[in-house]
């Protein structure tokens, strides 16, 4: 019993980090408060309504009459993420940013609701506040982009008709954990216990990391989300994120991705779209990224060298040559380059 319970412990902890979650591991040492690793977009949109009443922090920057890009951050991580970002894109675009429902400024999920599916809805409601009379592009990272699936298959008329093409960053449609798990993912098959069970250990680990002097966090997130070359200041920010979010969005949000499958709605995104995938991503390698793009119907593939799981702080600018591009052609009108995925810049 005390090897299957091991076991089971070592897998959870996988699980964890497999899902794009960065946290303490089980010891780490209590980092002074974080400073902002950039600045956020100067106007503060304030609160939007999502359709259950769940309050999103809305902020943006660039013209108000440009055509709007709308950025999706990942797991446990906030809208900061974009910061070395959004200065690029905004001046041709008017951008937009927005913590996720129970992260960063947002407030707490209305009825406890951290499905993917309402994130999904999320999206669609910061859409309709900001940009309810232009076409958007609309970007997600990892948990992000997830949430733009579930968004195609809920409200898949907005496809074309409001959202002129996606970016798909750090995605996957289904098996999030087969790559960076391997084997390890049987251990969190319901055999051994569930996916939600999973999540609740992990998050009384990542309390309970809180009490120690020990840190070894830093080096397990830089090897499971960053490449070689990550800044030692940008790995403390991403696992700073972690630590502050809310335990739900860990024993309720964690279990859904592990689980999610949203292959069906993938040829639901009938517009352009380009998925980029960092060349050292061990949460969704890059085989999950190119069956993603040849599963899209007007699907591109777009790789990152030298970065991993986060490349909007690990490789800004290259990431801003890939994107910039794309998204100036779908919001002109123009069809994709190619209608097959091909890679770009992969090493």
């Amino acid at each position: 019993m005390r090897r299957r319970a091991a076991l089971l412990s070592a897998g959870i902890a996988a699980g964890a980090v497999a899902a794009g979650v960065v946290t303490r591991a089980v010891v780490r040492h209590r980092l002074a408060p974080t400073a902002p690793i950039g600045d956020l977009p100067p106007e503060d949109l304030g609160m939007v309504a999502s359709f259950d009443g769940t309050e999103l922090a809305v902020r943006a920057a660039g013209d108000v009459a440009a055509p709007v890009v709308i950025l999706s951050h990942g797991f446990s991580l906030d809208s900061s993420v974009w910061c070395e970002l959004w200065p690029e894109l905004a001046r041709e675009f008017r951008v937009v940013v927005f913590d996720h429902r129970s992260h960063g400024a947002s407030g707490t999920a209305a009825h406890g609701d951290l499905s993917l599916r309402a994130m999904g809805r999320d999206i669609a409601a910061v859409l309709a506040a900001t940009s309810s009379e232009r076409p958007a592009v609309v970007i997600g990272h990892s948990m992000g982009a997830v949430a733009i699936l579930a968004m195609a298959e809920q409200r898949p008329e907005l496809f074309g008709r409001q959202i002129a093409g996606v970016v798909l960053i750090g995605a996957a449609s289904s098996g999030l954990l087969r790559g960076a798990m391997g084997s390890v993912t049987e251990l969190l098959r319901p055999r051994l216990g569930t996916f939600k069970t999973a999540a609740e250990r992990v998050d009384r680990l990542r309390r309970f990391a809180g009490s120690s002097p020990v840190d070894v966090s830093a080096v397990v997130a830089r090897v499971t989300q960053f490449g070689p070359d990550a800044p030692s200041h940008v790995v403390d920010h991403v696992v700073k994120l972690a630590e502050q979010t809310a335990s739900e969005v860990w024993t309720d949000t964690l279990p859904e991705l592990m689980e999610m499958d949203l292959r069906h709605a993938v040829p639901r995104i009938h517009v352009p779209a380009l998925v980029i995938v960092g060349q050292h991503d061990r949460v969704t390698p890059p085989a999950a990224a190119v069956q993603l793009a040849g599963a899209l119907p007007e699907g591109r593939l777009a790789v990152i060298a030298g970065a991993g799981h986060i490349p909007m702080l690990e490789r800004p600018l290259d990431l801003d040559r890939e994107m910039r591009p794309f998204v100036r052609d779908a919001l002109g009108g123009r069809p994709p380059e190619r209608r097959r995925p091909r890679q770009e810049g992969a090493a």
